[in-house]
Order: C-alpha cells, then sequence, then structure tokens
C-alpha cells in the first residue's frame, strides 16, 4: 500500500441522489439554535443555507438564542472590529455576509438580542430583528408554503 500524498482522493466518487434544484417559488428555512464555541453545527447550517440558495430555493435564515445574536453580530474581530484573530475566527459573520450578498434573508429574535446584551445597531448590515412570537409564526409561513425547513439545536 503506497502512502497517501496531499491531493489524493481517498473516496471514490459515489453520489447517489440527482443534484436536485428548486421549482419556481420554492423556498426552504434554515433555523439555527446552536452554540457558538461549537462552531461546527452553525458553521455547517449556514453553509447548507448557501447551498440551498444557489439550488434556487428562497431561502431564509432564522437565528436564535445566544448563538444566532454572536453569528450576526458585526462588532466582532480583535485587536479591532473586523480583524480575523485566527484562521476561521470570523467564519459564521463570512458565511452569514455571503448568504446575504447571494439574496439570503436572515432572521434574528429580539429575545435573543435582549439576553445577550446586544442592539440591532450591533447587527450585521441585512439581519432582520423581529419579536420573538414571530419565531412560530416565520417557521408556519414557510411551513404553509411547503418549504424545506431544516433546523439546528444544541
Amino acid at each position: 500500500m503506497s502512502k497517501v500524498q496531499v491531493g489524493d482522493s481517498l473516496y471514490t466518487k459515489n453520489k447517489m441522489f440527482p443534484d436536485y434544484k428548486a421549482e419556481p417559488g420554492q423556498k426552504a428555512l434554515v433555523q439555527i439554535h446552536g452554540m457558538f464555541t461549537e462552531a461546527s453545527v452553525t458553521l455547517i447550517a449556514l453553509l447548507t443555507a448557501t447551498r440551498l440558495q444557489r439550488k434556487g430555493f428562497e431561502t431564509s435564515i432564522l437565528l436564535y438564542g445566544p448563538s444566532g445574536v454572536l453569528a450576526a453580530s458585526a462588532t466582532k474581530g480583535y485587536p479591532k472590529v473586523g480583524d480575523e484573530f485566527y484562521p476561521g475566527h470570523l467564519a459564521h459573520t463570512q458565511r452569514l455576509q455571503q448568504f446575504m450578498k447571494e439574496g439570503g434573508k436572515v432572521y434574528i429574535c429580539q429575545f435573543g438580542l435582549g439576553a445577550t446584551g446586544f442592539r440591532e445597531e450591533d447587527l450585521l448590515e441585512g439581519v432582520i430583528a423581529f419579536d420573538p412570537l414571530d419565531t412560530l409564526d416565520l417557521a408556519l409561513e414557510h411551513y404553509k408554503a411547503g418549504a424545506f425547513i431544516m433546523g439546528t439545536w444544541m
């Protein structure tokens, strides 16, 4: 058996399902409630939302809880706002900005803002803050539209 080299593929391509695309008008909602310090859960959900958007779905992200607030904060960085202290430090910020740049909508619960001491002015440009009672209604709106709904909960 030969030694693995950088660039070697360890697996044969085994994509089993069609590369599905959205029909005109189809929607998707990705609900993210995770731990900010457990970056992989939130990051994978953000990457999935972007992939849904690129497949043609009108995609929205619902951020709630402290992790959502931290992901959508426009005040992150060290030593200055916007500085990436280590590679990946601002990955959530960058993924949200890319998602919105590609036409996705990002909603955030005001309860999470208040619970963590953040203001709407502290959010990334384009993030839409709403009343906590709208959390369920946003999901129901997507459900009534026949949307694909994916949730994370940690």
